[in-house]
């Protein structure tokens, strides 16, 4: 399970939405729209699902190996 990120359009950095979901899920869900609120520039950021990305943090530690 992990977190549903999306990329902040002022910034460019990466934020959480504070939605969990398992990727497999997440890429086969349907195509929704959401919006989140972001303390990097403090404005709500309208996102679609085609956006977003499932961060997994037990994942990065593999990759890194």
């Amino acid at each position: 399970m992990g977190v549903i990120m999306i990329r902040c359009p002022r910034t460019g950095r990466a934020i959480t939405t504070d939605k969990k979901a398992d990727r497999e899920t997440f890429r086969c869900s349907t195509v929704f729209f959401s919006r989140t609120y972001c303390t990097i520039c403090r404005a709500t950021h309208e996102w679609f699902a085609k956006d977003a990305w499932v961060d997994e943090p037990g994942e990065r530690m593999l990759e890194a190996s």
